[in-house]
């Protein structure tokens, strides 16, 4: 396959807030090559980068070889009808990892030491203590061991926690219990009090947190979504929440954003949501980290973060 020219323009689409520091930071680390924003056309680009396009950019732009996305997630972009020759390439990390320790580390620690418990108490004007509970009766679950699952493993495993962890191939990761394969699943929620859900979305993972799957984990269970929306059956975690089988969930992600005002979850107290902050690309390392995609894809350099379109990530 020929090499594509630095002087080829690069077409952008980025229907967000942040798009135009994305456009800054781009034009900073790919100066060479012109940088054609939606919606101007260049249809002769070959290379794209994109925050939830539109169909009909992808369709104004045929030539496409590669299609660099701004975030970890590329369920969004599957779904559209891309050219042929076109792969997906992601963000691999974009200051994600840590982030999303943070935030898993926060909601497990929250739950685990009852600070909401204490929010309340002290809000009250109530001086009480709760007795201490051990770490070792709330083994944790990450369920999806990518880049931020194994950083999210390995954190939670630094607190003192059982940790396991739960993805489609075998992994190894120190101090983490892995399991992999269908055969394993349900062993692997069964040993679980607190589950975080880090898979990417594809048909197959599409509502894999539904009644039959959460109500597997252990007795006072808790749940950590920070992957996508469409993974939770939202009314299944209510009614196993309203039965005392699980004792919450922190939500960063919902079936639909943002949350409609009407939505039960506004009005439940052992439900904790945020607005899908989790983790969000850090603009100057994504821009620094596509531009040095883009140009190993001009030199048949080593391109990581492809997308395997059978597996949807």
């Amino acid at each position: 396959m020929p090499h594509s020219p630095a002087s080829l323009p690069v077409a952008m689409f980025c229907n967000h807030a942040v798009g135009a520091a994305w456009e800054t930071g781009l034009r900073e680390h790919l100066p060479e090559t012109p940088l054609v924003v939606w919606p101007q056309v260049a249809a002769e680009a070959e290379s794209a980068i994109v925050w939830s396009p539109s169909q009909a950019f992808i369709d104004a732009h045929p030539k496409l070889r590669f299609i660099f996305n701004m975030g970890a997630g590329v369920d969004g972009l599957m779904r559209l009808r891309l050219p042929e020759q076109a792969r997906i390439v992601r963000i691999e990390d974009g200051g994600m990892a840590v982030q999303m320790a943070d935030y898993v580390c926060h909601a497990l620690l929250r739950h685990f030491r009852e600070f909401d418990v204490y929010a309340d108490s002290t809000a009250a004007g109530q001086w009480t203590q709760r007795p201490p509970r051990s770490r070792s009766q709330f083994p944790v679950g990450v369920m999806g061991l990518g880049m931020l699952g194994q950083r999210v493993a390995r954190t939670v495993a630094a607190f003192d926690f059982p940790v396991f962890g739960w993805s489609q191939s075998p992994k190894e990761i120190e101090g983490v219990t892995c399991l992999s394969g269908a055969d394993r699943f349900d062993e692997f929620l069964s040993r679980t009090r607190v589950l975080v859900c880090l898979l990417p979305l594809t048909p197959a993972t599409e509502g894999i947190l539904r009644h039959d799957t959460l109500s597997r984990l252990q007795p006072g269970g808790y749940l950590i979504n920070v992957a996508r929306g469409a993974h939770l059956v939202e009314d299944d975690l209510l009614r196993l929440i309203d039965s005392g089988h699980l004792a919450g969930a922190t939500l960063d992600v919902t079936r639909q954003e943002p949350l409609p005002p009407e939505h039960r979850f506004w009005n439940e107290p052992k439900v904790v949501l945020t607005p899908h902050i989790s983790a969000q690309t850090v603009i100057g390392e994504g821009a620094s980290q596509i531009a040095a995609k883009i140009r190993a894809s001009r030199q048949d350099g080593a391109l990581t973060g492809v997308v395997d379109p059978r597996k949807g990530y």
